[in-house]
């Protein structure tokens, strides 16, 4: 029978629920979060543990559907394909909480995956897939020893903390922490935040601790009353005889490879103590029995297993006793940095930096907006203007293996060092380019996706990025020894891989910007947490004056192979215009001035991008001058595009144009137009009216000496005499109704000739097309202009 509790968190209702789906798995959980999100998440276990392995073979698998959010995939493939980056990140949040609290030896293939059935636009999903996960392996059978949940963690703009903002709320509070752990402790973070403090910080987790605790609380109260008893599952164990032989045999040798300094050169020492070596060393009659373990199938694992136990017993006597590491530094020592900028000279900007046998070089490349990432995800459409990859490749640790795809692993150290520097990128507004950072890893001995966080901050500031100040990050380490641990700073390989926790701290010399926290053991306490964030701070401090003396400020001019960006603001409504019918005037642009493309958005905001100042500065120029809107009284230089026996039309701006009277083309009377203009003539004019309809009247009379200086002098044609209207009226307003007309159409009222002029010869009169005689007003129809 279903069976379900709920419970508030962050003002919403969250209710668990289990028995009513997914019941072939061995357990399943449904959780209901506020009025939109659900998500289903299974767990199985396989019955027999996998052989030949030295790991715990557990799959986590985020699932995000278009249905959840009411959408159908876009492209001509309509089934959802390769998981997209928010669905990878949400896994590894979902295993780097639940894995630590398996069994040790535990060798069962494990799978959790967690589908979205129906999000809420504006409350991410992935911390309820997490809450799902750990209700689901708490109503199983499978042996996980605590139960954990998460939540997100943000602030309001009073700097009171929200428990599942939404996103419009974390946006404006600066922060957005995801927190998981059990009753007890914490067992991972993880988020971005606008420069806060350890403080700040540390309360945002304690925060989101008290909440985790109740919904701990709530699943483990379902549990007992409906989960099934845990199974006795496989432990792999070792033998105690070879156990105990291995490490009175190999101590010393295990003590003086770990205080070898280099690390290939301790590889090497570490890698001579084999079965080999220890069946070499079986020579005498009691030792034959350890002999025949030695050489049965599987040794080697077994033998494996027990040095690296025997390593990390050395390591914690090392650190925690004698306060030495085994590179020779301090607990609090940083290794010795160099760095550089604009190490390869096409790229748009690059740097190089290295931390003692860890490097990383990173190229920023400047684009136009069109060049953002479009994410088309189940939350919401978005444009990334800023991307940061990471690149993990095999070299960079000595080893040799095919190069496919980015791992899991290369996405969430790219995603965490793009969270590092989003607060101090300048608003699109003042930098409108499009920004992707790819960081290649090319010496690793551990904190590569820190490294990547430095590298980054020297490549947008020889690339002329206008960042607001220098973001370093370091990696801190935890050891453990019964009640006594120690604190690691920059921790390498072997203390990331034999330690109980691997720290990531990056942000300013003003406050933390990206944080993210693994661990080995069943969780960390506040006060653990507290004091490595100070030393963090400390790090940071340190780090971020190397790269001053490096580079100490962005470079004032962008690469010479950078485009160059303009913006123009234009009203919304003229759109149209500057694209034109089909985009042939936007085309037009770009042919006629070179430049690499217009882009333009919906508010009015046109980024012209081009390879030099000069084609985007001419762009700018005809964009300003589709969407100007002229003026009774100002003065343009035209072109003449048409010539009719009454005047001439000249073009004063692109697609804007406007009639000059034959009786305002010059101070003498003017019998021919082609006698003072041509089709093609550049000539300088005034505009002297403007109709209701936009139709200009001009005159280039109005700018000769002795013209007038007025739109309400008339002119005419005729000599001397005679009262009435003078002709050549152009396209002023009349009185008399009737429809508009188009700009080359003169009004039916315009005067006669005089009595003392000739009428023109039906050879000279304007036909009917061009405007000349009176026309019959055309009935519209509907449906057309």
């Amino acid at each position: 029978m279903p069976e379900s509790i709920s419970l508030e968190i962050g003002g919403r209702t969250m209710v668990i629920e289990t028995g009513e789906l997914a019941k072939q798995a061995n357990g399943s959980a449904l959780v209901r979060y506020g009025d939109q999100n659900v998500v289903l998440c299974a767990v199985t276990a396989s019955a027999k543990p996998r052989e030949g392995i030295d790991f715990f073979p557990l799959t986590c698998d985020f699932e995000e559907k278009m249905y959840a959010a009411g959408k159908i995939p876009g492209g001509y493939i309509k089934r959802e394909g390769r998981p997209p980056e928010h669905a990878v990140l949400s896994s590894r949040q979902i295993d780097r909480p639940i894995r630590p609290l398996f069994p040790d030896g535990f060798r069962n293939d494990v799978q959790i995956v967690a589908t979205v059935l129906s999000v809420d636009p504006e409350l991410d999903a992935d911390v309820i897939g997490v809450c799902a996960a750990g209700a689901a392996l708490a109503f199983s059978d499978i042996p996980v020893e605590k139960t954990v949940a998460a939540v997100r963690v943000g602030r309001d703009e009073n700097g009171k903390y929200l428990c599942n903002p939404t996103l419009p709320e974390y946006v404006t509070g600066g922060m957005e922490i995801v927190v998981a752990g059990t009753a007890d402790a914490v067992m991972m973070v993880e988020g971005g935040c606008d420069e806060i403090s350890e403080d700040d910080l540390i309360g945002a987790v304690e925060f989101a601790h008290k909440e985790i605790k109740k919904i701990v609380k709530a699943i483990d109260g379902l549990a007992k009353k409906v989960g099934k008893k845990k199974r006795t599952y496989p432990v792999l164990t070792i033998n105690a005889d070879l156990d105990k032989w291995v490490r009175k045999s190999f101590a010393k040798d295990v003590a003086k490879a770990m205080r070898v300094i280099e690390k290939g050169e301790r590889e090497t020492a570490f890698g001579l103590l084999s079965v080999a070596t220890a069946i070499e060393r079986c020579t005498t009659k009691k030792d034959e029995a350890i002999k025949a373990l030695l050489e049965a199938p599987g040794a080697s694992k077994d033998f494996g297993k027990i040095i690296k136990s025997m390593e990390e017993d050395e390591l914690r006597t090392m650190v925690v006793d004698e306060k030495i590491r085994p590179d020779g530094r301090k607990p609090d020592e940083i290794r010795p940095i160099w760095s550089k900028v604009h190490y390869v000279p096409r790229v748009h900007g690059s740097g190089v930096f290295t931390r003692g046998q860890t490097q990383v070089f990173t190229a920023a490349t400047l684009g136009s907006t069109s060049d953002a990432q479009r994410l088309d995800g189940i939350v919401a459409l978005e444009d990334k203007r800023y991307m940061h990859f990471y690149n993990f490749p095999p070299f960079s640790v000595g080893e040799t293996r095919p190069m496919r795809g980015p791992g899991r692993r290369e996405i969430g150290h790219g995603a965490l060092a793009e969270r590092a520097l989003l607060p101090v990128l300048p608003p699109k507004e003042e930098f409108p380019y499009t920004m992707r950072l790819m960081s290649e890893v090319l010496e690793s001995n551990g904190s590569s996706s820190m490294a990547s966080v430095c590298g980054s901050t020297l490549a947008l500031m020889d690339a002329g990025v206008p960042i607001k100040a220098h973001v370093a990050g370091v990696a801190m380490g935890l050891i453990l020894k019964g009640k006594d641990y120690a604190i690691l700073t920059d921790i390498q390989g072997l203390e990331d891989s034999l330690g109980e926790m691997d720290f990531k701290v990056a942000g300013t010399k003003k406050g933390i910007t990206a944080i993210q926290m693994d661990i080995k053991v069943q969780g960390v306490t506040i006060p653990i947490m507290r004091e490595a964030m100070a030393a963090a701070k400390k790090s940071r401090f340190f780090i971020i004056d190397k790269l001053i003396e490096t580079i100490a400020a962005p470079r004032t001019e962008l690469s010479s192979y950078a485009p160059r960006m303009i913006t123009v603001k234009i009203d919304p409504a003229r759109i149209k215009d500057v694209i034109g019918p089909g985009g042939k005037v936007i085309n037009k642009i770009i042919a006629d001035t070179g430049v690499e493309k217009i882009d333009i958005q919906d508010d009015g905001n046109v980024f012209i991008t081009s390879l030099d100042g000069e084609s985007g500065e001419k762009a700018r120029a005809i964009v300003e001058s589709i969407v100007k809107v002229a003026k009774v009284g100002e003065v343009y230089t035209g072109t003449v595009t048409r010539i009719i026996p009454i005047g001439a039309f000249v073009q004063i701006l692109p697609g804007k144009e406007g009639l000059v009277h034959i009786s305002k083309l010059d101070t003498k009377r003017v019998e021919n137009v082609e006698d003072v203009v041509s089709v093609g003539d550049q000539i300088e004019v005034k505009i002297v009216e403007i109709d209701a309809q936009g139709r200009m009247n001009l005159s280039r009379k109005a700018l000769l000496p002795g013209g007038e200086d007025s739109g309400d002098d008339r002119g005419h044609r005729g000599g001397g005499g005679g009262g009435g209207p003078r002709g050549g009226g152009g396209f002023r307003e009349r009185s008399h109704s009737g429809p508009p007309r188009s700009h080359d159409a003169p009004r039916a009222s315009e005067a006669p000739p005089r009595a003392s002029e000739a009428p023109p010869r039906a050879s000279e009169a304007p036909s009917a097309d061009e405007g000349g005689l009176p026309q019959r007003p055309r009935r519209r129809r509907p449906g057309r202009e």
